[in-house]
């Protein structure tokens, strides 16, 4: 019999190891903490006050929670929508269209995302892409060689009045209208936003293709049941009846109130651990996936950080890190691996990282269809998470606040011609560096500021981490690029380290950054773009000031001075020419340095 006290292998079990059908948990030392919130859920009679929409478990007020809560019905108030999502997707397909570009950001384009990335697109269906970059680059290439008479545009937003969204709809309006005429321009676009918003009333006044009215009470986060995923689901031949039906099945699991465990009420079970070890310190949730439903990790991303990062808490999601041996973690990681069955691939070093007492939760799938559910379990664990952290899951209080900055921002630039902004602490030709001190030149800012992590790290403090937010064109290169950056902080630091493309991180893990504890040191880098993209006064022409690399510059510096503002470390490296390179030279100023610290 093998000695489980030496086991690195994750597919046996270990010692005090939680076995379920559906899952299996080694939990250690704080096992106990879990036990003892499992029982106090039951005794409280949670599970059901959850499904009576009793505001009293997140807050005392009912505002911005009972008009939150449509999330809980959706799997089975969607039913009524598939006879309308059908009636459209076929005449899309009648119509010839080829592509489909989902216009949106964070909640209302994510879920999109995961169908298309993990499921593919169906024989004979159209190709889906998602514009959530407002990079001139990237809007700029995501229009060039695309034919508007073969192209479907999807402009989805909760409220109706985001700035990035709306941006692309009067740009690819105008695009389109240049080529196809105002009149037939409409025919090529769809909506989705909440009923009574100014998208709503803006879509009819350009004679839109469709559209789709959501239910109010779902927030963008967790919309992924709603018509925000289920109708660019169907457009690329996923069946939205079966995500439903899958849906369901998580749903009534969830309304079990029996003691949860990974087999029945797996939802609030993975709530209640997330919860516990949040409080106990381990509030880095390191998601490890099966390489096939890895892409699910950015919208798990979302929703947690989102929905626990404020009132000075947080659980801060580390998604598409490289595991690394468990000398390089502290003691402030949980991990979660979402198994897919028969796949090895993370089993051993998850092993190793188990036996090194870190604790590991495994979530079993046994197909892929097995997802649609998954996104169902995330929301009641986020829900009653939250409940265990005291905050309320559904408000986003600090979101608003890069927002304003951007804004400001913009309006600077409109009255003067330039945007506000502080000589850099270093310069030379192609890098500028902007920092809490003066930098001899980029490595050194960098090592100097990452040194700012050592007085965090004490037990009573809590641990830090390290946030890479990148305003820049996403491309592979970049990609594997800022992979090789983050990976040299791990090593070197021992912190978690996350990466981000803005403007899209603003809408993920934007309100955790500036609601947490504040332990966050956060690297910002920007660029300079191949040639600017003017934003149309409306979808039907007319340039104003405002160009798509103003906006991008906005942002960015908007929520530079945010986090300023909320009291966090932040520092800017903005690159000329080529940012992978840029990006490699800072990861090759780390690389030795591991012991640095």
């Amino acid at each position: 019999m093998t000695d489980q006290r030496h086991n690195t292998n994750f597919a046996d079990p270990a010692p005090d190891e939680l076995i379920f059908r559906t899952g299996r948990a080694a939990l250690g030392p704080y096992r106990p903490a879990v036990e003892a919130a499992l029982e106090e859920i039951r005794a409280a009679d949670v599970v059901r006050r959850i499904w009576s929409g009793d505001h009293s478990l997140w807050q005392d007020d009912p505002a911005g929670v009972a008009d939150r809560l449509g999330w809980l019905h959706s799997p089975a108030v969607m039913t009524s929508s598939l006879a309308q999502i059908r009636e459209f997707v076929e005449s899309v397909r009648a119509d010839g269209i080829r592509r489909i570009v989902l216009l949106g950001m964070g909640g209302s384009s994510l879920a999109a995302e995961v169908f298309r990335r993990v499921f593919g697109v169906g024989e004979g269906c159209p190709d889906l892409a998602v514009l959530d970059s407002t990079d001139p680059d990237v809007v700029a290439g995501t229009g060039r060689d695309l034919d508007p008479a073969r192209t479907l545009f999807i402009v989805a937003t909760k409220s109706g009045g985001t700035v990035e969204t709306l941006s692309f709809m009067k740009h690819f309006f105008h695009l389109a209208a240049e080529t196809l005429g105002q009149r037939k321009a409409g025919r090529h676009f769809a909506a989705i936003t909440d009923p009574g918003s100014g998208l709503e009333k803006l879509a009819r006044s350009l004679a839109f293709r469709n559209i789709f009215l959501n239910d109010p009470h779902i927030g963008g986060r967790y919309s992924a049941l709603s018509l925000f995923g289920l109708v660019p689901a169907a457009l690329i031949g996923l069946a939205p009846a079966r995500i439903l039906a899958r849906a369901r099945a998580a749903a009534d699991d969830s309304r079990q109130t029996d003691k949860p465990g990974l087999d029945r009420n797996r939802g609030v079970w993975l709530g209640a651990a997330l919860g516990e070890l949040a409080l106990a310190g381990r509030d880095k949730l390191t998601l490890v996936m099966s390489p096939p439903l890895a892409p699910f990790g950015v919208w798990v991303e979302q929703l947690v950080a989102e929905s626990t990062g404020k009132n000075g808490r947080g659980i801060l999601p580390v998604t598409g890190e490289a595991l690394l041996d468990a000398e390089h973690y502290g003691g402030d990681r949980l991990f979660v691996y979402l198994r897919l069955k028969g796949d090895r691939t993370w089993d051993r070093p998850l092993g190793r990282l188990r036996t090194a007492g870190h604790p590991v939760v495994q979530l079993d799938l046994q197909e892929l269809e097995d997802l649609y559910g998954e996104f169902f379990c995330w929301e009641i664990a986020t829900a009653v998470a939250g409940r265990r952290l005291g905050i309320n899951p559904f408000d986003q209080p600090d979101v608003e606040s890069a927002k304003v900055l951007a804004r400001t921002m913009i309006a600077a630039f409109e009255r003067e011609g330039r945007l506000p902004e502080a000589a850099p602490d270093y310069q030379s030709d192609d890098v500028n560096v902007f920092a809490p001190f003066r930098p001899a030149g980029p490595r050194e800012a960098l090592l100097g500021f990452l040194d700012l992590a050592r007085p965090q790290e004490t037990p009573s403090a809590g641990r830090s981490y390290i946030a890479l937010q990148a305003f820049v064109p996403p491309d592979p290169g970049i990609d594997r690029a800022l992979q090789r950056l983050r990976s040299g902080i791990q090593r070197r630091c021992r912190l978690a380290v996350t990466t981000g493309y803005g403007p899209r991180y603003l809408h993920s893990t934007g309100q955790l950054h500036k609601g947490d504890a504040g332990r966050g040191l956060f690297i910002q880098i920007t660029c300079g773009a191949a040639a600017d993209l003017p934003i149309p006064d409306t979808p039907r022409g007319g340039t104003g000031r405002l160009t798509f690399g103003v906006l991008k510059d906005a942002q960015a510096l908007g929520d530079y001075q945010a986090l300023q503002k909320a009291g966090r470390r932040v520092m800017r490296f903005h690159f000329e020419g080529d940012v992978a390179r840029h990006l490699r030279q800072l990861a090759q100023a780390l690389e030795g340095t591991e012991g640095g610290r």
